[in-house]
């Protein structure tokens, strides 16, 4: 039922029913939490061989004894396996640490102190600005804020960002960077289109130090097999644009998010430059766990072989989402959401001006959901609407329970706004 077209008193009778049921999830006493994407124990459990690959009987030597100090940046049989994934050269990649989000403020910090290109440090350049689409990833926008540059929402269309916004706005010399999730885009599931990621590739910003931050996380989560996306380094230098390009990607979801691996590729020239800050900030990372993910993932196959299994998982919980979420509001008017095929989210724009109250809601009734707002910049949604929801975590009947009481203080929201 259209809930923008009821009478006012029938709104007042559904208030009543929503209320009712509010007060039953209440008096359950639920504790029940859907505020991040994390990966739940039995998609970890997949990953348990992991560590057993490090068996004395096998030896840790390859370019050197991995138990040693060294090769900053990664060990060759890990560098291979993820260059191959990403389509890139071996010469074209760091891989260190356990996450990519260290490597990606590591870059702003890296630009904010000693500049790129050539160029000055950003921090000696005045106010700077950086392209976010919106929704987006709130750790991202968390490093730009800390940094003190200044974000410019760019809306996500269905084929990626609003590249005539983007194509703007780069004219601009301040514009020194632009976040991206292209594939399976947090929070919405957006793949971006072949066109949009030619767009990007081809870009001449004004800024010469500009950089494209391509966080390619989601790059292996399909839900219902792998898609194909154009690969944006291969573009860039088609368009002699590579050093634009920052490519980010890690393990953090594919085994053990607190254990993974994490990697960046850029072009030589970058890469070389890097390497060289690198190895004043670093005498090598853990190769020993380099070495173990090498061992128990062996190849891109395999890897694709390991995100078959996650998928297996996570396929019912996304569909259960869903279908509540149609059972519940479909056909109402004040809430939309998307129907990712991979990631680990699921975007619901509600009535505007609800999304915070949603929120309030939920928790009087025991479940936690990433705040309103956490997916724009400054952590402020003009519409107060977008609400991100995460599948992944919770065991199947609590998830189909937080999903029908979000569907109630949706309603509940509304109603009492209306």
């Amino acid at each position: 039922m259209n809930l923008l077209e009821m009478s006012e008193t029938a709104k007042k009778e559904l208030l009543d029913a929503e209320l009712k049921r509010k007060a039953e999830y209440v008096a359950k006493g639920l504790k029940l939490d859907m505020s991040r994407g994390k990966p739940s124990k039995e998609q970890l459990d997949l990953s348990d061989g992991l560590f057993m690959t490090l068996d004395p009987a096998n030896g840790y030597v390859g370019k050197q004894d991995y138990r040693n100090y060294g090769i900053t940046d990664g060990i060759p049989e890990i560098k291979s396996l993820f260059a191959s994934l990403a389509g890139v050269d071996e010469d074209e990649i760091i891989v260190a640490y356990n996450a990519s989000l260290n490597l990606m403020y590591d870059s702003v910090q890296r630009a904010m102190q000693f500049g790129v290109s050539g160029c000055k440090p950003w921090n000696e350049q005045g106010k700077i600005k950086w392209i976010c689409p919106v929704p987006g990833y709130d750790r991202h926008f968390a490093v730009t804020e800390l940094f003190g540059i200044e974000m410019i929402n760019v809306d996500m269309l269905p084929d990626g960002p609003d590249m005539d916004k983007v194509e703007e706005l780069i004219k601009d010399p301040a514009v020194k960077g632009m976040w991206n999730v292209p594939k399976y885009s947090n929070p919405t599931g957006v793949v971006y289109s072949d066109e949009v990621v030619e767009r990007l590739a081809k870009m001449r910003p004004a800024a010469p130090d500009f950089r494209l931050m391509w966080d390619n996380a989601y790059m292996v989560h399909a839900l219902y097999g792998q898609e194909k996306q154009a690969n944006i380094m291969e573009l860039a230098k088609k368009y002699g644009n590579e050093d634009m390009i920052y490519g980010f990607g890690s393990t953090s979801k594919i085994t053990y998010a607190g254990a993974g691996v994490a990697f960046m590729y850029s072009s030589k020239k970058n890469i070389a430059e890097l390497k060289k800050l690198m190895n004043i900030q670093s005498i090598g990372p853990d190769k020993m766990s380099q070495l173990a993910h090498f061992r128990f993932l062996k190849s891109v196959d395999g890897i694709y072989a390991l995100m078959e299994k996650h998928a297996a998982i996570l396929r019912p919980k996304f569909e259960s989402v869903v279908d509540i979420l149609e059972e519940e509001l479909g056909g109402s008017g004040i809430a939309k959401w998307t129907r990712p095929t991979g990631g680990y989210f699921i975007s619901v724009d509600l009535y505007p001006g609800t999304a915070k109250r949603t929120v309030e809601l939920a928790r009087e009734m025991g479940v936690v959901f990433t705040g309103a707002g956490a997916t724009y910049p400054y952590k402020k949604d003009p519409a107060d609407s977008n609400l991100r929801i995460a599948p992944s975590l919770p065991p199947i009947d609590e998830l189909v329970e937080a999903t029908h009481i979000f569907a109630v203080a949706a309603k509940i929201a509304y109603l009492e706004k209306a």
